[in-house]
């Protein structure tokens, strides 16, 4: 990582909660206000006319959802959210306050379908003191400045794999410095996961941090947001990859010298020959230590009285190329738009988005360190961890680079040479549309996606494969039992990426306070 990127470390601004970095969720809860404990549980049915679950049934849903069908979903959980423990400190200028608190969440879910399994999406303990929150297990979340809901995702960190584990410790609302009085406000995030034994490579780990802030007040009408994350898998050994070149002995470099690597982004190649060639390969030594990976995203918002315009973009940054602003027509763009009149009888519009994802450029077809090339930065996939930005088989970022095993099995497959890549297709354009709304106590969600696909520069595809996926999604309550709520969704694929299938998935579920 460049020094304009470690710059970027003391300085940002970002949108806000459910944006930056977000607890993801569509469904529709009864209000928290009543109990700081939720207890649940759901129960779901799916079928579809082909053996795969359409794209956008099992995509974004945090690895809950089974890509083959028919399938049955159970799930039940228990969620405290800050309404524990709360502690009153003194606060020179508001009296005292109620300003510490603690909450936990656990949800257990199985799926019974080809291959049945039973999972923990989330188990967490965290706690907050003057807005600084520490997190220990697994949580939903999203990072990067973008909808959480109804777009394709944030590029790097969509909620499509299952939550990692990790220690994380984060300024997650807004924290004006004070002499701005409010018209300078930052949050942030430092993060220390892992990546699990399953795969070509394990006991990897996961270094994470993010800096975003906001400029301007929170009564202002107009609003600049921008910062930025950095992923980092590094670590762990493999038993498969035993070229000299890749890897030294089985392991790639660990320890706290190379957990400073990895933070710093710093290139090994700067190094010359004071080297240890024991310890790094040949890679290693003309790289970096893991694979590094982020975006630096910019936003404006425009608040009226009854509507809300947020604008974001989502620049994407993996070899080098954005450095040199080669790869720069990449990312992630998207306006969305929120109604904030209040709630009527008849239909009504709550929330708009249009996206538009383009990851084609990639630099250029050439790397190289000379000339400044840094091309063919191959998205998601990486030359040591051959796994990809994934974790348990499903891509970490936008599911729009999916697993290689995802796609029509027609399609070529690009590998190192012993080994396949994770995806197959990391050079694309897709325009998505989100829509949700309600009739009285119904809900409703809609998302319709249009992508050309052209594999990788490695393998392409041998002509223009196109996609449209969509989903509608509807939920209200019944009447039974003390009151539950049900969704119905149904979803399609229609093209030559994925298996054409027409899918239903219908749910109940029941909440407690």
């Amino acid at each position: 990582m460049r020094m304009p990127l470690l710059l970027l470390t003391l300085m940002g601004f970002t949108l806000g909660r459910g944006a930056a970095f977000a607890q993801d969720s569509t469904r529709v809860e009864a209000s928290p206000e009543k109990s700081p404990v939720q207890v649940f549980t759901e129960l779901g049915l799916s079928g579809s006319t082909s053996r795969r679950t359409p794209f956008w049934l099992y995509t974004n849903q945090n690895g809950i959802i089974p890509n083959s069908s028919p399938f049955i979903t159970a799930r039940a959980g228990i969620k405290a959210n800050y309404g524990l423990g709360r502690i009153p400190l003194p606060d020179p200028e508001m009296g005292k306050r109620r300003r510490a608190s603690w909450g936990y969440g656990l949800e257990v879910a199985a799926n019974l379908t080809q291959k049945s399994e039973v999972f923990m999406p989330e188990m967490y303990v965290h706690g907050k003191l003057r807005g600084l929150e520490l997190l220990v297990g697994r949580r939903r979340e999203m990072i990067g400045l973008a909808d959480s809901a109804l777009g394709t995702g944030s590029y790097i960190w969509s909620g499509n794999a299952l939550p990692m584990p990790k220690i994380q410790l984060a300024l997650y609302d807004y924290t004006p410095i004070g002499f701005t009085k409010g018209l300078l406000a930052f949050r942030g995030m430092f993060a220390h996961g892992w990546f699990g034994n399953q795969g070509p490579v394990t006991h990897s780990y996961l270094h994470q941090k993010a800096l975003y802030g906001r400029l301007g007040k929170p009564s202002w009408r107009i609003r600049l947001y921008g910062g930025f994350n950095h992923q980092v898998q590094w670590g762990g050994r493999s038993k498969v990859i035993t070229n000299d070149e890749l890897i030294k002995n089985g392991r790639f470099p660990g320890g706290f010298r190379n957990y400073l690597n990895a933070v710093t982004g710093l290139s090994l190649a700067a190094k010359g020959d004071a080297i240890d060639t024991t310890e790094y390969s040949k890679n290693d030594r003309g790289n970096r230590v893991g694979n590094h990976l982020g975006t630096i995203d910019l936003g404006v918002e425009i608040n009226a009285e009854t509507f809300s315009l947020l604008f974001y973009r989502q620049n994407v940054y993996e070899d080098g190329s954005l450095y040199y602003l080669t790869n720069i027509a990449d990312g992630l763009n998207g306006i969305r738009y929120r109604n904030h009149r209040a709630a009527t009888p008849t239909w009504q519009i709550r929330t708009a988005v249009v996206e538009f994802l383009y990851t084609k450029s990639q630099g250029g077809a050439t790397f190289s360190y000379i000339d400044k090339y840094r091309g063919a930065d191959n998205y998601f996939n990486h030359g040591q961890y051959i796994d990809g930005w994934s974790y348990r088989g499903r891509t970490i970022g936008t599911p729009f680079i999916p697993a290689a095993t995802d796609t029509d099995p027609t399609l070529p497959r690009p590998s190192t040479g012993q080994f396949p890549f994770f995806t197959n297709n990391n050079r694309l354009w897709v325009v998505h549309a989100g829509l949700a709304g309600r009739f009285r106590q119904t809900f409703f969600w809609l998302k319709c996606s249009y992508s050309d696909n052209f594999g990788t520069y490695l393998k392409p595809f041998p002509k223009t494969t196109r996609q449209f996926s969509s989903l509608l999604m509807v939920s209200f309550p019944v009447a039974i039992w003390g009151g539950m709520h049900s969704t119905v969704s149904v979803a399609t694929d229609q093209g030559k990426l994925y298996t054409q299938s027409t899918g239903l998935l219908v749910s109940l579920r029941k909440t407690w306070h």
